[in-house]
């Protein structure tokens, strides 16, 4: 029954089509088929070659209007720090018993943030946080003396993107449940920052390709230079 319901909404996709930004985000009302309230994402691939140091797109953007998802923040801080990450909404505030917590596998947060002082803790378990994308990163906003700001953005729907080795970036940016325009206003401010980080020394066109789709959905392929005017 999936694969019959997949062809049937490919067919109300016109497959020779580039759709605008707002045409896009209006179709996937189209696309509706799961009974839970599907994920709206974003797929990109970049004319860059992630093997050069300074082709390695990498950073973060906090979406207009967040992502729709409840996200479970871990936080590494200690004193006053560790208060204002508190104060801010973090579900999780520890230094020493937090590195246990997540060495003896009890990991339920979706993100970490630490304070620049407690790198050396975080260190401790770089060999389980990194494969699960969770190592805080200066690039992304979650190595830093601004606490409050970190958990308050990451809360608010910051979403943190990394090119791969083939040159794709994948997002979620919203839920279907959103209003139309409110989809476009996130599209438009996700791809605004990949434009932002675009290397100097990237050649040629930069975003080579470009689709949205829903978490059971088929893509709706993206008008590509209406994409690369994106500057907001």
């Amino acid at each position: 029954m999936a694969g019959k319901r997949y062809k049937e909404l490919s067919a109300k996709i016109d497959m020779a089509k580039s759709y605008s930004v707002a045409d896009a985000s209006a179709f996937l009302q189209e696309l509706k088929s799961a009974k839970f309230d599907e994920t709206v994402e974003i797929a990109l691939n970049l004319g860059v070659d992630p093997r050069h140091a300074d082709q390695m797109i990498r950073g973060a953007v906090v979406l207009p209007h967040g992502t729709g998802k409840v996200v479970r923040v871990a936080v590494f801080a200690k004193g006053a720090k560790a208060d204002e990450a508190k104060a801010a909404g973090a579900d999780i505030v520890g230094t020493d018993d937090l590195v246990e917590q997540i060495k003896a596998g009890n990991i339920n947060f979706d993100i970490v943030v630490a304070a620049p002082d407690c790198m050396g803790l975080v260190g401790q378990v770089g060999r389980i946080l990194g494969p699960k994308g969770m190592m805080p990163n200066p690039k992304t906003g979650t190595v830093t003396a601004d606490i409050a700001k970190a958990v308050s953005n990451v809360k608010g729907g910051q979403v943190n993107f990394r090119v791969d080795k083939k040159g794709n970036i994948h997002a979620g940016i919203g839920k279907v449940s959103f209003d139309t325009d409110k989809i476009a206003e996130n599209i438009k401010a996700f791809v605004g920052a990949i434009n932002r980080a675009k290397p100097s020394t990237a050649k040629g066109r930069y975003i080579k390709n470009a689709a949205l789709s829903l978490t059971m959905s088929p893509a709706i392929k993206f008008d590509i230079q209406e994409l690369l005017d994106i500057r907001a």
